[in-house]
């Protein structure tokens, strides 16, 4: 691997390794490495690890009023291959990774992908430089998005949110209803649409009715004021009514 592609990958982590192996193999594709071994994959499964952990006890240690299940939703949202791919494009880690040609091809890194390098990051600062070392640099990434993740209060259960706010606004339900389908019986796309109130809120497609139905309920939120995007772009709620919440799948 290119020295120019470590050093860039140390400037961007702050850190310098003392064996730059190790950072050489969490650069590293299986498409392109001599062997699976010699890939990043084991480093991502112990990175995946280190991440859960330090989320878990970040969320433990700033929110002491959450349950259990307030705190396993927010770990999820953080931990996910979405929020980690984002995480891995934001610091550019995802250019740096050592790929097959085929593999090349590709226009944008799959988010799979862009989100096992930065885990795979996290074990490699874990095993050069020790605990305090992974433990800064992941604190650093995600408390932004534990915070995000906390003020959002959906943890993209978008149905939810809008359940809640037409059965304590109107004492009624939300209806979706199903406008077209597309595509073969395998892999059929939904439009839907909400209904609330008497009036047609505008309409999402999904690849599935579940998928089509949460875009819907956004949508719905969105135009009634409940959510806003904030500046990246992630829909927060900032007009939540107050009282219980049943969950809606």
């Amino acid at each position: 691997m290119d020295e120019s592609v470590l050093s860039r990958a140390e400037e961007t982590l702050g850190y310098r390794f003392l064996d730059r192996s190790i950072l050489e193999q969490a650069l590293t594709h299986a498409s392109i490495a001599e062997s699976r071994l010699r890939s990043n994959e084991r480093l991502e499964f112990l990175g995946d690890a280190i991440l859960g952990q330090i989320v878990c006890e970040m969320i433990f240690i700033r929110y002491p009023a959450l349950l259990e299940g307030e705190m396993t939703k927010i770990k999820s949202t953080v931990v996910s291959r979405r929020t980690c791919a984002r995480l891995a494009r934001q610091l550019g880690l995802d250019e740096l990774l050592d790929m097959g040609k085929g593999m090349q091809a590709h226009a944008e890194l799959p988010p799979s992908l862009a989100a096992a390098v930065l885990e795979s990051i996290i074990a490699a600062l874990h095993l050069d430089g020790g605990p305090e070392v992974s433990r800064r640099f992941i604190e650093r990434i995600v408390e932004p998005m534990i915070e995000r993740a906390a003020r959002s209060g959906h943890q993209q259960n978008f149905k939810s949110v809008l359940q809640q706010h037409a059965q304590q606004t109107y004492q009624l339900t939300p209806c979706y209803r199903v406008l077209d389908e597309k595509g073969p019986d395998h892999a059929k796309a939904f439009k839907i649409a909400v209904e609330l109130n008497g009036r047609r809120f505008e309409w999402a497609w999904g690849q599935s009715k579940k998928q089509a139905e949460q875009q819907a309920a956004l949508k719905a939120l969105c135009q009634l004021g409940i959510i806003e995007r904030d500046e990246s772009g992630e829909p927060t709620v900032v007009a939540e009514p107050a009282g219980p919440r049943e969950d809606a799948e």
